[in-house]
């Protein structure tokens, strides 16, 4: 892996004023991956300074310059696709095969995503005689998590960039590396200076400097709820904008009629979707009481087929926890839920057999799950499962509906009228109907604890744009 010791910072590489070394460890060997160093407060003003200078002139670019600077990134990120893959794989301990599709492919997808809100967006609506013009909010700072380190990235910077906004990125620490790439792929394409600044940091160095400093208009953090909150309450004295994508602890819903045979493998692969490492996982499957025992077999059937192995294999589908500190978190909270007396249908603790180095978790499903237990209501980010029962449906929508959460939601049905009412009663940002594909063009947030604000799509454009009602003026006559 190549070291990133340096900021990007007004369209060049500079170093830190005075920040300190920072070892990113490989999941899957416990070794050493690469080294950054930290950023500090003195870099975020120099790179707020750059963004607010920047955005003077870029926020007054035409629609059409915009749409030609996307069109470029996307043909300088294409190339990098191999480069971005290798770093998430061996940063976070992605599988090689997942690494090149759904990690750095997203990111594609999100830039595509960008560019045809932008082509079909009207910045300008004539109301009666009056107009109201969207406009770019101005330097945003954008905070990014571990997980889906790319995802994540093109989903905030480029609505950002499209909607005429100067950005400053935080990424991780812990995948430092495909944050980077991305700076080179977009210094590539000729993005203006200081419209795209990157440095790197933790949260209570520099997350804290970008939510509390006054010239940053808007921050936008995909994280933890505990670290939405901070964020929040940094930036509330400086009355900033807050879009936050958080925590969720999400239900599937499987109906009496669905197809359990199908739904219950599908359903168990999105939740260990990432090693379960996703925001939105489905890791509660609620089950009618009289088919659990059929839900338990198909459970146990489908993580056996789980390869938990080596990210280098073509082989393997699942690879290592991100960190030893998600690691330890995972066998807590199994070691939990065997306390609080749920059934292991699977896995358990301890790492699977033949691992003895390396963060890897035994995929593991808990049956008979009670909806007060811990492993019920709190977020564990790693492959375990809750299958839980439900007698009724309106007993089943009280469950998926029954924590601090509401960021996504799944239903299971072969009527689809049955599943859309069901549907119409969870409270989540996000609610899945049989399993669907990714739709990176469907708006993507939370209710309640998993945050406000929405990302993809329309709607995620519209998040970095001030709204500004001009009366008396003639939307014809100066078009």
């Amino acid at each position: 892996m190549k070291n990133y010791p340096q900021n990007y910072i007004d369209g060049r590489w500079v170093d830190s004023k005075g920040g300190r070394k920072h070892q990113v460890i490989n999941p899957a060997t416990e070794g050493v991956a690469s080294e950054i160093v930290l950023g500090t407060a003195e870099d975020v003003d120099d790179a707020v300074t750059a963004a607010r200078r920047a955005f003077e002139s870029f926020s007054q670019t035409s629609k059409a310059e915009r749409v030609a600077l996307l069109q470029r990134v996307m043909e300088e990120y294409g190339k990098r696709v191999p480069d971005i893959a290798e770093a998430i794989a061996t940063e976070m301990g992605c599988p090689i095969s997942i690494a090149k599709t759904a990690q750095a492919g997203s990111g594609m997808g999100h830039l595509a995503n960008a560019l045809k809100a932008l082509q079909a967006y009207d910045f300008k609506e004539k109301i009666g005689d009056n107009t109201v013009v969207r406009e770019p909010i101005g330097v945003v700072a954008l905070i990014t998590p571990w997980n889906w380190p790319m995802n994540q990235i093109v989903a905030k910077v480029a609505p950002a960039i499209a909607a005429g906004n100067a950005v400053i990125l935080k990424p991780s620490e812990q995948t430092p590396g495909s944050a980077a790439i991305f700076a080179e792929v977009l210094d590539a394409a000729g993005v203006p200076k200081g419209v795209f600044n990157l440095v790197n940091g933790d949260g209570p160095e520099v997350g804290a400097a970008l939510a509390s400093h006054p010239d940053v208009d808007m921050i936008s953090i995909t994280g933890s709820t505990r670290a939405g909150v901070l964020v929040a309450q940094a930036a509330a004295p400086t009355v900033k904008r807050v879009a936050q994508e958080l925590g969720g602890k999400s239900p599937n819903v499987m109906l009496p009629d669905a197809d359990f045979a199908r739904a219950v493998p599908l359903g168990l692969a999105a939740a260990f979707r990432n090693v379960g490492q996703s925001c939105s996982a489905p890791t509660r499957m609620l089950v009618p009481r009289e088919r659990m025992a059929e839900v338990e077999q198909l459970a146990r059937d489908a993580a056996a087929g789980l390869v938990v192995s080596d990210p280098r294999s073509p082989e393997t589908t699942h690879g290592p926890l991100a960190s030893r500190a998600q690691f330890n978190r995972v066998q807590q909270m199994i070691e939990t839920g065997l306390a609080e007396g749920a059934r292991l249908v699977c896995g358990g603790p301890g790492r699977p057999a033949g691992l003895e180095r390396g963060f890897y978790a035994r995929p593991t499903v808990f049956s008979a799950v009670a909806p007060r237990m811990r492993i019920a209501q709190e977020e564990i980010f790693g492959p375990v499962l809750a299958v839980m029962p439900y007698d009724s449906i309106d007993e089943a929508v009280h469950i998926a509906n029954d924590t601090v959460y509401g960021l996504g939601a799944h239903v299971q049905s072969r009527d689809l009228g049955a599943a859309r009412a069901v549907a119409a009663r969870i409270r989540s940002g996000q609610v899945h109907i049989n399993h669907p594909a990714w739709n990176p063009h469907a708006p993507f947030g939370g209710y309640k604890r998993s945050g406000n604000g929405r990302e993809y799509g329309v709607e995620g454009l519209q998040e970095y744009l001030e709204t500004k009602a001009i009366l008396g003026y003639d939307h014809e006559e100066h078009a």
